[in-house]
């Protein structure tokens, strides 16, 4: 299965913190470039993430996906005090191709992918058949690439 994984930092050593998530990953078919930009929500004065789109090909569960996400924020100490708060790690499941779930704690789809443009600009690129046509006019917030994940200087 086709499978969408959204990751974000802005605290610690960010480009380390997501390579690292990144490279844990089983089935990685694609990573977008790194974008960057400024905190959508949360508490005034957090740090700037960095942000990527990863593709992954597995066979898992929304529910078995979820619990590896929350392995890979674990794994990075990502501590939970505030909602869309600084974070070591951040990673949501985007999108399943074919699937849909609305629970309490978990939504396929990701019910806010569509209104951010940190999520958007990565995810076009690797995955642009997904984007609904006009995403460009429907999303809010400044992103700007700065590199990929693997480039030493960037």
């Amino acid at each position: 299965m086709r499978v969408l994984l959204g990751l974000g930092s802005n605290l610690g050593d960010r480009r380390r913190l997501l390579a690292e998530a990144v490279d844990s990953l089983s089935g990685v078919v694609a990573v977008s470039p790194l974008y960057e930009t400024a905190p959508v929500g949360g508490p005034s004065g957090q740090g700037a993430f960095l942000n990527l789109v990863v593709e992954i090909d597995s066979d898992l569960s929304a529910r078995e996906l979820l619990g590896v996400c929350q392995r890979l924020e674990a794994a990075a100490e990502r501590v939970r005090t505030e909602r869309w708060g600084p974070r070591t790690l951040d990673v949501d499941i985007l999108w399943i191709d074919g699937v849909t779930v609305d629970e309490p704690d978990l939504e396929v789809p990701h019910p806010r992918m569509w209104s951010r443009r940190f999520v958007m600009a990565p995810l076009v690129d690797v995955a642009p058949d997904v984007a609904p046509a006009g995403w460009e006019r429907q999303v809010e917030g400044d992103v700007r690439q700065v590199g990929r994940l693997d480039d030493e200087d960037s």
